[in-house]
């Protein structure tokens, strides 16, 4: 079973916005066990080899069995800088990896455009990951000054999706 590092990050990420309290993969001489809210490996057969904690608050705890190494994720490709982008402005960041999409369904209107005003809490796009639809609210209240994305388009953790001039 291969799992590259964009996928166990969407599998946790997913994980933690759910109910699930624990999840195991095992394959040929690959196991994950992931668990949400404990600490540690608590199967207490002292098979675990690696233990770590996942999000702000670790509430994950993961073990995996040796597997072959694995190289690093690569990290994000930063957004070009646009002709807009100043100090005034706040991006709009992708929270996850996913899809893009600037409305709540194929033919409806766009969550916000260019020129609009958002308040805070306000949804501005959708970031479909793994099969679930993450709306994507604003942290500030302001103008649209930029859409960086189409709709449809991959996005990475950390890329700016749009811009907001705050105030």
């Amino acid at each position: 079973m291969e799992l590259n590092w964009i996928e166990l990050r969407d599998l946790l990420t997913t994980l933690s916005q759910t109910d699930i309290s624990e999840v195991s993969l095992k394959s040929g001489d690959f196991e994950l066990t992931v668990r949400k809210g404990g600490v540690g490996d608590s199967r207490g057969d002292g098979n675990s080899d690696r233990t770590f904690s996942v999000g702000s608050d670790a509430g994950l705890v993961a073990s995996a069995a040796p597997v072959a190494p694995v190289s690093p994720p690569a990290p994000p490709t930063p957004s070009a800088p646009s002709p807009l982008a100043n100090d005034r402005l706040v991006d709009v960041v992708a929270p996850v990896v996913g899809t893009f999409y600037r409305s709540p369904g194929p033919d409806e209107i766009s969550f916000v455009e260019v020129g609009d005003r958002i308040r805070v809490g306000q949804a501005v796009c959708i970031i479909e990951a793994m099969k679930i639809m993450n709306e994507i609210e604003a942290e500030v209240s302001g103008e649209v000054v930029e859409v960086l994305v189409k709709s449809s388009e991959p996005v990475e953790f950390g890329q700016v999706l749009m811009r907001v001039n705050p105030g």
